[in-house]
This record gives structure tokens, C-alpha cells and sequence, in this order.
């Protein structure tokens, strides 16, 4: 594909197909994660890799060979990979002496490193080591976040951001019941960040609402906040932004209640009540007799004629 002043000009049909996929669209795709680890690992790390690759499958590529890169030195190699697959999140796993069984989680904005918070895991257990049914591959979890840290602390608000881009799943229009089996739990206390995932069970209950009872189903994870990489506030709210097609136009007189009830204000001009049109009922018509009688009535009485 040739490249005219930056443009790029595709030669056959496969390539402008492949073009069209890539451009910049008003809804945007299901966010795509890659899963890589470095050059050093440790058998924790690729088993907790794989076991996060399983929760977000079939939206993530796992990257089998090693790679090493440092993303908080240099993230040009990531950078590479996220346009190259067309990846806007990333999960980096390594491990040293000075920072064992390490988890980077990450996003890109216009294939540009946004955020980079660093995860060390203390206490992990496998999907394999919980022997329970598992949920469908694809299933869209319901996450669960528990902790006052993660509203007023501003790194974990941008790990509570950063979770739910990973783990959200595709945009849905309506859900249905049985649909809601996963749910992924959050917890952040006393300095550490709880992860577990549970399948939802519904049990009889004697009415017509069922009895829910949670079922741990793996990977468990026990973490502690390490390093971080944040955006600036600015580029933040630049990344948020939306497009103009989506936003919704407010309408003159028109308004919402809380329950979403529509409501309008309808203006008109001054009526002229002298010129309105009636109803007309039969029982208020006059009667032609007694329109007669009523006219004789009035009738001016009679003058007698005097001749001089």
C-alpha cells in the first residue's frame, strides 16, 4: 500500500476492506486486550496470564513468545504491538527479584500509552485449582466494587476505571436473567486489592423472584498497588470525549422526570372566546309554539283611534 502526502492508498480490495476496519468509526468496536509477558516470568505469572486470558476471551490476543521490554522505561514496543493487532489494552506480566509475580495493566489512546498501573501479586489460585462448573466463554461479568478507597483515592479511581475498560465486555442493549452468571468482585482494603469471581446460581425460593447464592469459580487473586503511570487530567478528559453524531440534542420544551416520563410545553396564542364553536343539544333548541306565544307577548298593545 503506497503512502501519498501520509495517506495511505490501498491497492487491492482486501487491503481497503482492512483499512475500513481500522478507521476511526462513531460507535467503536469491543476494546481488544493483549496479553504478553516479559523476558523474565515465573510459573505464577504465565499461569495467571492465562487464566485472565480465559476470563476475556474472545476479546484478547495472548502473545506466546517472550518480550523484553520494560513498559514503564520504554513503551515504544508496546505501542508497536497495539497497532500492529489493533489492541487498545494490555496486560504485562514479569518477574525479578526486586518486583516478583508482576502484573502490568494498561490503555492506549490514538495508539499512545494513557495509563500503566503496576499490580504485585501475593496470594493466587488458579481456575484449575477450584474445582467448580465455569461460565460460558464470552460471558459479560457484572463487576462488583467494594472499598471507599476506590472513590477517593485518585490512583485507585483510575484502577477502578482501568478494570472496568478490561473487563466490561461488549455493549449490550438488553440482558436477560439466566444471562447473569459472572460476576467479578473487587475489594480494596487495608492497602491490597482483592480480586475473586463467582457464578451466580439461582435457586428456588417459593415465589416468583429466585433465591441467589454466589459459587467461587476462580482465578483469586490478593494484590498490592506498586507503580503507576496516569495521564494528565487534561489528556483524560480529551480521551472521553465524544463525538458530536452521539451527543444528544436537547429540544426545546421537553423535559424528563425522574422515572423518564416525557413531558412537553405547548404554547399557544390568545383565543377569541366570542367565536367559539359550541355544542349544540336539541334540549336547548326553542320550540315554534312557544316562540309564537313569547312574540305575541311582546307585542305593543293597542291604541284607540279618537275622531274630532
Amino acid at each position: 500500500m503506497p503512502k501519498f502526502d501520509g495517506i495511505v492508498k490501498p491497492k487491492t480490495k482486501r487491503a481497503k476492506r482492512f483499512l475500513e476496519g481500522r478507521a476511526p468509526k462513531l460507535t467503536e468496536d469491543v476494546k481488544t486486550a493483549m496479553i504478553m509477558k516479559g523476558g523474565n516470568s515465573s510459573l505464577t505469572v504465565t499461569q495467571a496470564l492465562k487464566d485472565i486470558y480465559a476470563l476475556k476471551k474472545p476479546n484478547a490476543v495472548l502473545f506466546k513468545k517472550k518480550n523484553i521490554t520494560r513498559p514503564f522505561e520504554d513503551s515504544t514496543s508496546l505501542e508497536f504491538f497495539s497497532k500492529k493487532s489493533d489492541c487498545s489494552l494490555f496486560l504485562f506480566g514479569s518477574h525479578s527479584k526486586k518486583r516478583p509475580n508482576n502484573l502490568i495493566f494498561g490503555r492506549l489512546f490514538d495508539f499512545h500509552v494513557l495509563d500503566m498501573i503496576e499490580l504485585g501479586i501475593e496470594k493466587y489460585i488458579s481456575l484449575s485449582d477450584i474445582k467448580s462448573s465455569k461460565c460460558p466463554e464470552g460471558t459479560k461479568p457484572m463487576l462488583v466494587f467494594a472499598g471507599d478507597t476506590f472513590d477517593t483515592n485518585n490512583e485507585y479511581r483510575r484502577l477502578k476505571s482501568l478494570f472496568i475498560d478490561f473487563f466490561r465486555g461488549p455493549a449490550v442493549s438488553a440482558v436477560r436473567l439466566a444471562g447473569l452468571e459472572h460476576v467479578l468482585h473487587f475489594t480494596a482494603l487495608e492497602g491490597k486489592i482483592y480480586m475473586r469471581s463467582y457464578r451466580s446460581l439461582l435457586k428456588k425460593s417459593g415465589c416468583r423472584t429466585p433465591r441467589i447464592e454466589l459459587e467461587e469459580i476462580g482465578p483469586s487473586f490478593d494484590l498490592v498497588l506498586r507503580r503507576t503511570h496516569l495521564a494528565s487530567d487534561d489528556l483524560f478528559k480529551f480521551s472521553h470525549r465524544r463525538p458530536k453524531a452521539l451527543k444528544v440534542r436537547k429540544k426545546k420544551n421537553i423535559s424528563r422526570d425522574s422515572f423518564g416520563t416525557k413531558f412537553g410545553r405547548v404554547h399557544m396564542q390568545k383565543q377569541d372566546l366570542t367565536k367559539l364553536q359550541t355544542r349544540k343539544m336539541k334540549g336547548l333548541r326553542k320550540r315554534r309554539g312557544a316562540a309564537g306565544a313569547e312574540d305575541k307577548d311582546v307585542q305593543e298593545p293597542k291604541v284607540a283611534k279618537v275622531e274630532g
